[in-house]
Parts: structure tokens; C-alpha cells; sequence
């Protein structure tokens, strides 16, 4: 696996998102999941990212038995800030984000974790504030570096100003180019790894579709634009050129997807989700892709700029979002 730079460390070109452990996209079991965090390991795929909202915790806990009956040496990156009692709101309070961290370790079992992001900010609170409460925790040796998730480039840009920021996480992929208006560009003048979630369009950047009117009760994508009629259906019309492309070549569509975001900067690191061994040695390989110029050209022509139909997110979903453009 080739590396690229992250919190300070070289780390596997792909790395490993963590939240379908928790059963966003349907059920899994704790043998799968962590057969599938084995290969993980096998593969030199070795940032893992969670967050303490993931499962209610279960994601971490996972994560920790594993590491306590398979010692690894990868890299960690939690998050906090989403809270859901009394009511889903966002905190980012020094005592609140504390208790965040202190559990997250608990159940990760560790004494600290590389990177540790804010997962949304709370807009009333300055971003300065937020930092400064960060970098105390830097001080202690709780976290080694700090990141900060689906925020604006101007945000990114007032927090470096306190303390450089190791990363930004959003969703890129080739059917979610937003980052391109601003964020990608200030990840790369200020030294901050931009770190893409979603990297194959919840699950549309693959050889086959997943079906929407199966998706299980409380699956993220039931109520996503993207994946409502008559969107879903223009969307997988779009899609099946490049799907055909990609066989052409030789590729799965998934790795092709990473290999893409791969190729839009040295300091982009793709973050896919899955929950199975089978799917994440099919995503790593998208790291031993190179396209040529006319790949690049093809796949420019198929899916050009804004070809997706509808939002990326619901009205609900974009609720703490900072958008920007």
C-alpha cells in the first residue's frame, strides 16, 4: 500500500471508514466486522476513522476488543460534537468535549488516539475558542493532533491561524465535487490532509447498484435525494457508461472511484465504508491504479462536474453542515 501524510504519520493511501460498523447501511455482526478490520491490517490499510456518535459508541468498543486480542500498529481518528439527548444539537464546550474524548478512549481502549476532529461545529461558539480547548488536550497527551469535519474553508482558515490543523474531513467523490470550490485548494496551501468520506457515492460507484427499496430501516440513504425517484433513476442512467469504462479497463468501478480521488492530490486521503474483508481488498486496490491522460479525459467526459441528480443531503441532513461556494 502506498502512503501519504497524516497527523504526522505515513499512513495507508486508503484508509478505513468506520460508521457501516454500526448498521447505518443495514446489519452486520461482530465476527464480519472484525474479519473485515483483519484484512484492514493485511492490506496496510491503517487509519481507522470513527466517532463517538457511530453506533452510540458500539463502533469504538468494536474497534478496542479488537486491537486488545490483535495488537496493530494503525492510527486512530475519533470525533465529537454530535450529541442526541435531549434532542439531536451540537456541542463544542472544553467540559463537553472532555467527557467525549475520555469515553472514546475508554472504549477504544487507548491512552490517546493520532487525530481527534471536531465532528460538527457549534456555529454560536468561535471557532478560536474551539481550538484552544483542543490544544489542551495536545497538551496532555490525549490527542497528537486535531481535525475538524464538514466545515467551510473559511473556518479552516481562522482555526489554522491558532493552531495548524492536521485535517478536513467532507464527502468528495466524483459525483460530490464541492470541496473543489475552496476547500481542497486551502487543505493544500495550509499542509491540512483533506480527508474524503464517501469516496464511492454511498455504494453508486460500484459495478452494481445498490437497490433503495431495499435499505433497512433507518438506512442514511432512504431519505437522500440521490437516492429517491426520479434522481435514482437518472443517476444509475449516468452511471453505467462509467461502470462500462471501468471494465473496459480492467477495474472494478469501486476502485476506480478511489483511485480517482486518489489522483486529485497528494494530501487526499479516501475513507471508505464497509463492513465486509471482500469489499475493503477491492477498495485498496484502487491505490495501484494509475490513469493516463486519456482515462483522466474519459472519465471527465462520463461524469462531468455536477452530473449527479439531486442534493447530496436532505433538508435534515444538511443541518450543521457549513456550506460554502
Amino acid at each position: 500500500m502506498k502512503t501519504r501524510s497524516l497527523s504526522g504519520h505515513q499512513v495507508g493511501a486508503v484508509g478505513l471508514g468506520c460508521m457501516s460498523f454500526g448498521g447505518i447501511y443495514g446489519g452486520t455482526t461482530e465476527e464480519e466486522s472484525q474479519d473485515c478490520l483483519a484484512a484492514a491490517v493485511e492490506l496496510g490499510v491503517d487509519h481507522w476513522d470513527v466517532a463517538e456518535i457511530y453506533g452510540m459508541g458500539h463502533c469504538e468498543t468494536m474497534i478496542g476488543r479488537f486491537l486488545a486480542s490483535h495488537p496493530a500498529d494503525v492510527k486512530i481518528a475519533t470525533k465529537a460534537g454530535i450529541y442526541m439527548e435531549p434532542e439531536r444539537h451540537y456541542s463544542n464546550a472544553p467540559d463537553t468535549l472532555r467527557a467525549s474524548l475520555e469515553g472514546s478512549l475508554k472504549r477504544l481502549g487507548r491512552d490517546k488516539v493520532e487525530l481527534f476532529y471536531i465532528h460538527r461545529r457549534e456555529a454560536e461558539r468561535a471557532v478560536e475558542e474551539v481550538v484552544e480547548t483542543l490544544v489542551g488536550f495536545i497538551e496532555e497527551g490525549l490527542i497528537d493532533t486535531i481535525g475538524f469535519s464538514e466545515i467551510a474553508p473559511s473556518t479552516l482558515r481562522r482555526a489554522a491561524a491558532v493552531h495548524p490543523v492536521a485535517a478536513v474531513q467532507s464527502e468528495y467523490s466524483l459525483w460530490t465535487r464541492d470541496p473543489e470550490l475552496g476547500m481542497i485548494q486551502a487543505c493544500r496551501e495550509l499542509g491540512t490532509a483533506f480527508v474524503a468520506f464517501s469516496p464511492v457515492a454511498r455504494g453508486m460507484l460500484a459495478d452494481r447498484f445498490p437497490d433503495p427499496t431495499t435499505f433497512p430501516e433507518g438506512d442514511f440513504r432512504s431519505p437522500n435525494p440521490r437516492f429517491i425517484e426520479p434522481n435514482y433513476s437518472y443517476n444509475c442512467e449516468v452511471l453505467r457508461p462509467f461502470q462500462a469504462f471501468c471494465a473496459s479497463r480492467g477495474w472494478s468501478t469501486s476502485a476506480a472511484a478511489i483511485a480517482w480521488t486518489l489522483d486529485q492530490g497528494d494530501h487526499v486521503i479516501p475513507i471508505p465504508g464497509t463492513r465486509t474483508a471482500a469489499h475493503l481488498r477491492d477498495l485498496a486496490a484502487g491505490a495501484a491504479i494509475a490513469f493516463t491522460e486519456d482515462d483522466r479525459a474519459e472519465i471527465a467526459r462520463l461524469l462531468p462536474v455536477g452530473f449527479a441528480h439531486g442534493s447530496r443531503y436532505s433538508d435534515a441532513q444538511w443541518y450543521g453542515v457549513e456550506r460554502y461556494g
